[in-house]
Formats: structure tokens, C-alpha cells, sequence
């Protein structure tokens, strides 16, 4: 897994990202454990729902950790018919990272972030593996991604 945390460290080093990755010996899979870990409240991060397109494109919902991503609510703000979950195998080759892991940016994809996640001023996401963590404002994770800001929770 330290592949993985290195190679988002080298990404925001190189791309001058203002974000603080965080490792851990513990377990950041779940909102739960990452709270936990870094002692904040679950409200203070986001996840990455990978989605697939019917061309195969990459579309990632960044909502709250306690907020669910709707694919049809995403599929009506980009005008896309169908929109599925990405698989596990899937999120690793277009992602990069696996499962457990995933940054809110990093690799090539739409980015859509939750409106209620631009409420807060810093938020926690994915670090490249599930023992690591990013800590990064809102605006900053706007900015590296070119996000759409919409409604996409249920």
C-alpha cells in the first residue's frame, strides 16, 4: 500500500496541492474507523463514489461521509442516460488507488462535489490507501479538480 501513498504524495507535491496527507497503523476504510483515527467527527469527511458511464468514462460524486450519491441525480446534472457503480477492479485501474483509499483528486474523471460538502471549510478524504488520509480545504479540492458543485446526494 505505501505505492499508493507515495504516488498521491508525489501528486501533490508536484501539482503544489495545499492538502496534508496523514498516515495511520489503523484502518481509514470506513467514515467510522477514520474518524477514529485522526479524531474528528464523522461529519468532517467525504467520500468518492466511482460511477461508469455507458462510455466508460469516470464520473466521481465527492459527498459527506454520512450522505449516499444518487446515480440518477448525477445522471441528470450531466445529461447521462445510465450510470452504474464502479467495481473495485474497476476503481483501482481508473483511479489508481484502491478501494478504501481513494482521493477526491488525483486522476482523470468528472468531479462532482456535493453542495452540503461546500458547508465546511476543511474536510478529510481518501489518502491512497485505507491507513492514510487527506486533509484539505473544500475550495483547494474545487480548485485541483475544476468540480461542478450540485446537488448529488439522496
Amino acid at each position: 500500500m505505501k505505492q499508493y501513498e507515495e504516488k498521491l504524495r508525489d501528486f501533490i507535491e508536484h501539482n503544489c496541492i495545499e492538502a496534508q496527507q496523514l498516515l495511520f497503523n489503523v484502518s481509514c476504510h470506513s467514515v467510522r474507523e477514520a474518524a477514529s483515527a485522526v479524531g474528528a467527527l464523522p461529519e468532517d469527511f467525504v467520500k468518492n463514489i466511482c460511477m461508469i458511464d455507458e462510455r466508460n468514462n469516470l464520473i466521481v460524486a465527492i459527498v459527506k461521509g454520512e450522505d449516499r450519491a444518487s446515480t440518477s441525480r448525477v445522471g441528470k446534472v450531466l445529461n447521462i442516460g445510465t450510470l452504474r457503480i464502479a467495481t473495485e477492479t474497476e476503481v483501482l485501474e481508473k483511479t489508481g488507488y484502491p478501494c478504501g483509499g481513494v482521493p477526491s483528486f488525483g486522476y482523470d474523471a468528472v468531479f462532482i462535489i456535493d453542495s452540503k460538502v461546500m458547508e465546511k471549510e476543511v474536510v478529510f478524504t481518501g489518502g491512497g490507501s485505507p491507513n492514510s488520509l487527506v486533509k484539505i480545504s473544500t475550495k483547494e479540492l474545487q480548485r485541483v479538480n475544476n468540480a461542478l458543485i450540485l446537488r448529488v446526494r439522496k
